[in-house]
Order: C-alpha cells, then structure tokens, then sequence
C-alpha cells in the first residue's frame, strides 16, 4: 500500500482531512447535534399529499366509497405528524445552534396551517386536470391525466411547495420541488405564482423562475422558460435576492415549445407567443409572436427544392 514520506497511510491522510475544516475553507458542515431535514421522509410526505388530494389514483385503491373519510383521516394523521417534525428538523438546520427560534408549537402550528389548506389546493389542481383535458386531444379522460401526465405530478408538488413557503417554511419547499424537477424534468421554484386551469403540455425542460406571476387559463409546452434576464449585484458583488425579475404573464395566454421569456416584462392577456421565440420587451395584449423565416427556392430542373 503506498505511503507518504511521514509514514501514513494516504487513506488515512485522507481521511483526517477530510474530517478537518482544512480541507474545505468553509464550514458548510451541520453541527454534530444538529437536526436535518430527511429526503425519505419529505418524499413520504409528498405522496401522502398526493395520496390525500387524488386518493386512489396515488397510494392504496379505495375499494368502498364509504371507507373514504378513513382512508384521507389516516392519512392526514400521518401526514400531521411527519410534517411537524421536518419543520423542527428544518428550523433547526436554518438557525444553527440558536434553539431559541425552534419550537415544538410553532411546527404544529405550521403542519396544521397547512392541512387546511389542503381542499384549497385539491381545487386548484382540479381545474389544472381540466385544463389539461379541454386542451389536449389525446387525453382520453380526467383520470388518465392524473394517473399519467407528469405535469399534474409537478403541479401537486409545487401547490405545495408554494403554500408550505407562504407559511413561513424553510428549505422544504425547494426540497419539494427539486423532487418535481428530478422526477418530470419540470422546474417550478416554489415562489413562482400560479393561477388556475393552468396546463404544462408534454412538460420536459420547462423552468419557471422564483418571481414569476402566471395568471389563469395559462398554457405552456415543453422546454419553455420563464426566466431572469440578469441579477442586480451588491457591493460585494453577491446578487441581491427578493427582486422581481421574472415574467408576469396574464390571462388566456399560450406559449409554445422551446420559447425563451426573460426579464420582469409582461406578456399581455390573450397572447400567443410562438415556438423558439427569444422574448426581453413586455408584449401587449392579444400579440402574436412568431419566428420569421425567409422562404427561399430554388428551382432546378423545373423542380422546388
């Protein structure tokens, strides 16, 4: 086994460093007794939620309607006391060793806030079904969107990402919604503001920035971006955060694959803005943006090509 000319071993070399905050230059790593937020259990969460809003369609068949009320009662239960204790464990993992900011009473608090918000949310997403369903000709019915459209999978998870940031909830939105990415290739930032009827088609590639505001009747497709057109820096050249610098998008507007959106500009109700369209300059009311493509032939022998 190779050594170092002091004698140790280099695995063991390695690993001394490795324990040390000399081999980082930062202090990134948790305090030994600090709690954290544990992926498993939010990935549990989630499909309780989804289990909770489409029950049968996630989680166990429901073989009796009757048996509904205990079957979401169960659930919720389960779901209460998972949530408050992620929220503890995320406290504490956002305030280091300052235990004053992290109380029992403010999780629950928060884990309840939340379950009544849940028929709220369930609504919304119905009329995301809906929207689904009126716009697409291959969908054959509101439950093949909901077992089968990875867009409805995103939406639930952003629904609640975005109600859990509302209530003061930190790092387990993003956590959320970085599994909606991960899973659908769907990027929502839990910030992002949604309306209703609102339908991702096809869904991959699509990214939709922090401070975006989408109204209702909104339909995107697939690789479309809602994005930052650049970040305001401080002094210390650091960006600065909380600034509006994403796409406000009104009412009743398509976008089609591939479109580019950045900046704080607004894309005016009953827009249609065309496929791999680069868009910087706010766009009024009624627009139609396209690609313009000169069409040139040339003939030979008679023939177009």
């Amino acid at each position: 086994m190779e050594t170092t000319e002091n004698g140790l071993d280099l695995i063991q070399q390695a690993i001394t460093l490795l324990a040390s905050d000399r081999s980082a230059e930062c202090d990134y790593a948790p305090h030994p007794e600090q709690l954290l937020p544990s992926i498993d259990k939010l990935r549990e969460f989630i499909d309780l939620v989804r289990a909770i809003v489409f029950p049968g369609y996630f989680g166990a068949p429901i073989l009796h309607r009757e048996s509904l009320p205990h079957f979401i009662g169960v659930r919720i239960e389960k779901l209460y006391d998972l949530l408050t204790g992620q929220i503890q464990s995320v406290r504490q993992f956002e305030t280091g060793n300052t235990r004053q900011a992290i109380t029992a009473d403010e999780a629950s608090a928060a884990a309840r806030a939340f379950i009544g918000r849940l028929p709220e949310i369930r609504r919304v997403l119905c009329t995301d079904v809906k929207a689904i369903y009126d716009g697409d000709p291959a969908a054959k019915s509101h439950g093949e969107i909901i077992f089968c459209y990875p867009s409805i999978r995103a939406m639930i998870n952003h629904r609640t990402a975005h109600a859990l940031l509302h209530l003061g909830v930190p790092l387990i939105p993003r956590i959320i919604s970085e599994m909606a990415h991960s899973e659908t290739g769907i990027d929502i930032h839990p910030g992002a503001r949604i309306g209703e009827y609102f339908c991702i088609d096809h869904g991959t590639g699509v990214v939709i920035g922090e401070t975006c505001e989408i109204g209702n009747n909104v339909r995107i497709y697939q690789g479309v971006t809602l994005g930052a057109k650049r970040f305001e820096l401080d002094k210390e050249g650091n960006p600065v955060k909380n600034l509006p610098r994403h796409p406000i998008i009104e009412d009743n507007v398509v976008i089609y694959s591939n479109a580019n959106i950045l900046g704080r500009i607004t894309i005016g109700r009953n827009s249609v803005i065309g496929g791999s369209v680069w868009v910087t300059r706010s766009v009024p009311r009624d627009s139609r943006l396209q690609q313009q493509k000169a069409v040139e032939s040339t003939f030979i022998n008679g023939l177009g090509i």
